[in-house]
């Protein structure tokens, strides 16, 4: 066990004390327009655990809203809570703004929407039209909408010995916080949660928030993604209380022996003491699906005054279901820490799953068996409510693509709310967890923001917040540094990041990792575990098939689905099924990211960025790549990528001189046996069926084949 002094309590707690104190009200830009400053008071990321419903406080719904035009225009006293806002509008939490018609949705795809530009020349630059923003991390002081929210809440007595946390789901772009009219941080990084401490400003009965969220902050340099640049607040709001002395974090790493048949266990589970020195009891147990424990330990230890402890409980637990996208086998861990009376202080549940993660000889390997990922990129898209993801919708995502044998997602390129990890663990979908991160619009040359040694800073944060909540999810196989960001000082600390605090080291990603401008498959930097180029030919992806690779080669982005462009489809498959070296792909994309708007006669129709305001940056249709539409309705492309994507394959192999049919029947599952499938068999011709079979406990291991023969004797 190891004890942390109090000091460094202090320090997690307000991390971001390292910049003075400025007030937001009448000096925001010193928040807004500083890379240096990517939060204030904000509270360290730690692993997801779902609140005590007991403690917990939901304040999404209707808020008090005012939408100004310019940061000068935005009201400065409707964070006292005396102030009368009877006035103002009234807006939905969570919500994009301007889907709420409050402003102009834009869409582009790699130009940052707000920049002033000026066009340099350089030797590595191939095109003199290129555009750079000319002094990356300002923003408009004119033009830069702010949305200000307020509402009540109320606390009961028995929240007032006990820590209490607001947690704020995503805002976008910056957010400012006042509890009861008193400061309580900053957020930048809209797509992860931004929490903070409030117990000290908040009192029994009714309380007041308030918030305030800048369109762009210098982190927007960081969020041009090929996506809508909407703003607001786009997932939940809730505020939740934990007792005293708490279980802060914990990590539970969990794989397999080197048999890959043994669960093999390391749980580190951190202790905040927030009162006087206390003797607790902490222990641990894991129950399978039928509830039955299968491991469990526990502890009597002591934490001093306003410190943290560090507990590590290590297990071997034979013959565990491993997880897999094929089969999602979970498993509950349940932690307790209780005081020297007996008395339950905190008790966090969640689902894991034991399985392992690793490259060998250039392949990925999950569970000691070489995989493919079957994948497609995904945004959140909802065409009622822009960026606001709801379940029902996450759901509707995960079983078409079970349905469509799609059993890999790339999250392009930002994190998603922790349910949908849940969701994902639970179903069986492998993820490639992506920070968000990329800066498109900086190019890739000395311009770039990777290169910039002044913004390492913003770059790291985020993607070491993003392991630190997603780290026990297994449904997270691989971790992604960003996207289309060049390459550079800041991604090479973010790598060493990632590995430091994943405990099982999972292989890290990143799709620009070329060490020249114009770099090539093989002039690759050695920041990335994985090959992820963008949009390589089925001519490319058959040379990589023929010259081995050092590492997995795994197209971050292929089959760019805009209208038919994907007709191919099947040529990729042909080949990748061929070499083992090429591990599948992500589909370019997804969805049809339009949105819905009404016209003047009030005919609802998908909208595109061009359909919205005037003299505005817009990329046209280019945001609609999907192979579903915005409402998930088929396109053709997706029954083309199901049949490409099938996991079992029938070649014929001619008719025997036993008048027998003979079909190789190929078994491209990663983990599943054809025993557990029927097969039913319809000899037809002319349309007409001329005889029924049924095929049972064909016994065909994965990555295997076999020949069967089809009597034909009785075929007339």
């Amino acid at each position: 066990m190891k004890i942390i002094a109090s000091a460094a309590l202090t320090v997690l707690i307000n991390c971001g004390l390292f910049a003075q104190t400025q007030d937001p009200i009448t000096n925001p830009w010193h928040y807004v327009e500083n890379e240096q400053i990517i939060e204030y008071n904000k509270l360290p990321a730690h692993a997801w655990v779902n609140p005590d419903p007991a403690y917990m406080k939901s304040l999404d719904g209707s808020w008090s809203f005012k939408w100004v035009r310019s940061p000068k225009d935005r009201p400065l006293d409707f964070i006292k809570p005396k102030t009368d806002l009877s006035h103002w509008d009234k807006i939905q939490v969570p919500s994009n703004w301007e889907v709420e018609g409050y402003g102009v949705p834009i869409y582009v795809n790699h130009q940052y929407e707000f920049a002033d530009y000026k066009a340099p020349v350089s030797d590595e630059m191939k095109f003199v039209d290129r555009i750079y923003p000319s002094d990356p991390g300002k923003v408009p002081h004119e033009y830069n909408p702010v949305g200000s929210y307020r509402r009540e809440f109320i606390l009961e007595k028995d929240w007032m010995d006990r820590e209490v946390i607001l947690h704020i789901g995503a805002m976008k772009s910056g957010g400012f916080v006042w509890i009861n009219g008193e400061f309580a941080g900053y957020s930048q990084g809209s797509k992860l949660p931004a929490e903070f401490n409030i117990t000290p400003m908040v009192k029994k009965g009714k309380n007041s928030i308030a918030l305030q969220i800048f369109r762009w902050t210098d982190g927007s340099y960081l969020e041009c993604q090929d996506f809508w640049r909407i703003s607001g607040i786009e997932r939940s709001v809730f505020i939740y209380s934990q007792a005293k002395t708490h279980i802060s974090d914990f990590e539970a790493k969990t794989t397999l022996d080197a048999s890959y048949k043994n669960g093999v266990l390391e749980l580190e589970v951190l202790i905040a003491n927030r009162t006087i020195a206390t003797a607790l009891n902490l222990s641990y147990e894991i129950k399978d699906a039928k509830g039955t424990i299968i491991s469990t330990q526990s502890y009597n230890i002591s934490v001093e005054n306003n410190a943290l402890a560090s507990q590590i409980f290590p297990a071997t637990i034979p013959g565990v279901k491993p997880w897999t996208a094929e089969h999602p086998d979970l498993y509950t861990l349940n932690l307790k820490l209780s005081d020297s009376k007996g008395n339950v202080l905190d008790e966090p549940s969640i689902k894991i799953g034991f399985r392992s993660v690793e490259i060998k000889n250039g392949l990925l390997l999950v569970n000691g068996q070489r995989i493919t990922l079957k994948g497609v990129n995904t945004q959140e898209a909802d065409p009622e409510t822009g960026h606001v993801m709801s379940e029902e919708m996450m759901l509707k995502d995960i079983t078409l693509w079970k349905e469509n044998n799609i059993n890999a997602v790339r999250l392009s390129h930002y994190p998603r709310v922790s349910r949908f990890y849940e969701l994902c663990d639970e179903y069986g979908i492998y993820v490639v967890d992506e920070a968000n991160i990329e800066s498109h619009g900086m190019y890739y040359g000395k311009y770039s923001l990777a290169k910039n040694p002044a913004w390492e800073k913003a770059h790291v944060d985020r993607m070491v917040r993003l392991v630190e909540r997603d780290k026990n999810h297994p449904s997270v196989i691989i971790w992604s540094m960003g996207n289309e960001g060049g390459n550079g000082v800041n991604f090479y600390a973010g790598y060493k990041a990632m590995k430091d605090h994943d405990a099982s080291k999972r292989p890290v990603q990143y799709e620009r990792p070329y060490k020249d401008y114009d770099g090539s498959l093989f002039d690759m930097d050695w920041n990335t575990d994985i090959i992820v180029p963008q949009y390589p030919s089925p001519a490319t992806f058959e040379m990589v098939g023929k010259n081995l690779t050092d590492r997995p080669y795994i197209p971050s982005e292929y089959a760019h689905a805009m209208g038919n462009s994907s007709g191919n489809f099947q040529d990729y498959w042909d080949i990748i099924e061929l070499y083992d070296n090429l591990q599948g792909g992500f589909i370019w994309d997804w969805v049809d990211q339009s949105i819905w708007k009404t016209d003047s006669e009030g005919n609802r129709y998908y909208a595109y960025g061009g359909d919205y305001g005037k003299n505005m940056p817009d990329d046209n249709t280019f945001l609609n790549n999907g192979i579903v539409f915005p409402d998930r309705a088929p396109q053709p492309a997706l029954y083309e990528v199901r049949k490409a994507h099938e996991y079992i394959n029938f070649k014929d192999k001619g008719i025997n001189r036993h008048n027998e049919l003979r079909v190789l029947v190929e078994n491209l599952y990663d983990f599943t046996n054809l025993k557990d499938f029927i097969f039913e068999i319809k000899i037809k011709a002319n349309g007409k069926v001329l005889d029924n079979q049924t095929l049972n406990n064909l016994n065909v291991l994965p990555h295997t084949g076999k020949l069967i023969r089809i009597p034909l004797s009785d075929v007339d």
